[in-house]
């Protein structure tokens, strides 16, 4: 996976969740005629919509996008094989002589499309027997387990996500060496992709507002309902049921919570997210980080800014 591609160059919009880049990437794709690969985790995943910000209907039929619901909720997915997907859209955008635009926050996968993976394959075994000890102790046991081991990767994954603290273990336990060491020896492998990447990066109080505006719309336009459906469905168990939004809906379909609890915990969680998704972008080398209203990317692109509504 760590082959140069010399061609073509890439521009990445990056950021914390709620920072805008999705009306940001729309409106320069349209001035450009580029088209977006998104790289974001769970917008891959088919039917859940609310809680992960996907792009609109309407933002979708203005600009192609690739990789947006492209898999089933419970079909296995991994940074690998997005990077696969996304070298093969990025391949046919540019055999099109398109310009490519890479927007999301995921920065597992952004670093893995510029610099390729981690050379630690999985360890089937090692990983059962993770999986069994998290199942048999709970994730705040295995997040302690990481912490002692790797402190620097435990303070960058929350308890909760209990799958990459599981990988973050059988790295250890197959290499053992502190997978935060890894990566960083990893982020300075040679580029896959000619790339610059865009952190849009508002101030905290703006970006707190943003967030909450966010996380109320969501819940007001339906996520309680939507996360009903999708457990008729049966996609309780789903990965991107454990993501943020989705976790506190369920938590209210099992009187666990009330709505006006899911929302706030929600809006704090994504908090959390936005701080952890800086600090990983501020690892990458090259990441220029951009204030609002973020002109020096229209700018770098050659174009004036237009005035945006507001952001997503």
């Amino acid at each position: 996976m760590s082959r140069v591609l010399a061609q073509p160059a890439l521009t990445v919009i990056a950021g914390p969740t709620g920072a805008g880049k999705t009306e940001l990437a729309v409106a320069l794709a349209e001035r450009l005629g580029a088209e977006i690969v998104s790289a974001d985790s769970q917008a891959v995943y088919r039917h859940f919509d609310l809680g992960t910000a996907k792009p609109e209907p309407a933002q979708l039929a203005r600009v192609p996008h690739h990789l947006v619901s492209v898999v089933e909720p419970t079909e296995p997915f991994s940074a690998a094989r997005w990077v696969a997907l996304a070298d093969a859209a990025i391949a046919d955008i540019a055999a099109r002589r398109r310009p490519v635009l890479v927007v999301g926050g995921t920065g597992l996968y952004i670093r893995a499309l510029l610099h390729g993976l981690t050379d630690t394959p999985p360890d089937p075994e090692v990983r059962r027997a993770l999986e069994e000890e998290a199942r048999r102790l709970g994730p705040e046991a295995m997040h302690r387990r990481l912490a002692e081991v790797d402190p620097a990767a435990a303070a960058r994954l929350p308890v909760a996500d209990v799958l990459r603290v599981v990988r973050a273990l059988e790295i250890h336990a197959t290499t053992g060496a502190p997978p935060s060491e890894l990566r960083a020896a990893h982020a300075f492998r040679a580029a896959r992709y000619a790339a610059r990447i865009h952190f849009l990066d508002p101030p905290r109080e703006e970006l707190e507002q943003r967030l909450e505006s966010r996380t109320r719309r969501m819940f007001e336009r339906g996520l309680l309902k939507e996360t009903a459906k999708l457990v008729d469905r049966g996609f309780r168990e789903s990965a991107p049921m454990r993501s943020v939004g989705y976790r506190q809906a369920l938590a209210v379909l099992d009187g666990e919570l009330t709505p006006d609890q899911a929302e706030r915990e929600t809006f704090l969680e994504s908090r959390r997210y936005a701080k952890r998704q800086r600090t990983w972008f501020r690892r990458e080398p090259g990441t220029r980080f951009v204030p609002p209203p973020y002109a020096e990317v229209w700018e770098e692109a050659g174009l004036s800014a237009p005035t945006l509504g507001r952001s997503r």
